[in-house]
């Protein structure tokens, strides 16, 4: 067993927000296989902030929609769905271990999530870590058509309110292209890094909480002309 093996065995929520500070995350191989690997990917996705798409459909969807958005309402929820197989996942890197350590960073307010409600029914989401004025998503989920990209909005425009930096998706798909996600070499990704872990900056949830039936999405849209 190597000396990588044994940090991994013993792994906590203060190791994990150290790696995240170096640059680096842990996956396991499936939701099945109780060990865990660090990950530093040589190209990084990010998306640079300020050049923000939303697409003209989603627009419309969201200015139609019925379904409400929370944050921090139910973390454990949503950890819980990213980590199911369905239809178009087949699989999942979200084991058991995955889901202790980043609940234990939701109770120390290193993680959030954004919820997707259709009535009283979960039907998206997504989570991630928060450190200094950056976010790692980690995953998110859909249950309903469009409903993991209304809640990666809301995670956009509550970060732009909130003076973040850095929204670090670890890798890209088209799926994030679409919303302007792009590629960096790790090396240009650690310049970012070292600048975001720079002060600090926290989500306001309470708009989202608080406000009897959630924030929706046409509000949403009309806060990034606001913050632009």
């Amino acid at each position: 067993m190597s000396d990588d093996d044994d940090i991994l065995m013993d792994i906590t929520p203060q190791v994990l927000l150290r790696a995240y500070a170096c640059g680096i995350f842990p996956m396991a191989e499936t939701a099945d296989d109780p060990n865990l690997f660090w990950v530093e990917p040589e190209m990084r996705g990010i998306l640079p902030l300020d050049d923000f798409h939303i697409p003209k459909s989603l627009k419309k969807s969201m200015r139609r929609t019925t379904m409400k958005v929370f944050m921090d309402r139910d973390f454990k929820a949503v950890i819980n769905a990213c980590s199911q197989t369905n239809g178009s996942r087949k699989e999942t890197w979200i084991n058991p271990k995955i889901k202790k350590l980043y609940c234990a960073l939701h109770e120390m307010g290193h993680a959030n999530s954004v919820e997707v409600y259709d009535g009283d029914k979960l039907v998206g989401g997504l989570y991630g870590v928060r450190l200094g004025r950056a976010f790692f998503g980690e995953s998110m989920f859909s249950r309903k058509t469009d409903a993991s990209k209304i809640a990666f909005v809301h995670l956009v425009a509550q970060m732009k309110k909130s003076q973040f930096v850095l929204l670090d998706t670890q890798f890209t798909t088209q799926h994030l292209e679409r919303f302007g996600v792009i590629e960096v070499p790790k090396h240009e990704y650690q310049f970012m890094l070292e600048e975001a872990l720079i002060g600090e900056s926290r989500f306001d949830v309470s708009g989202y909480q608080f406000v009897d039936g959630g924030a929706m999405s046409d509000s949403c849209l009309q806060s990034f002309s606001q913050i632009s």
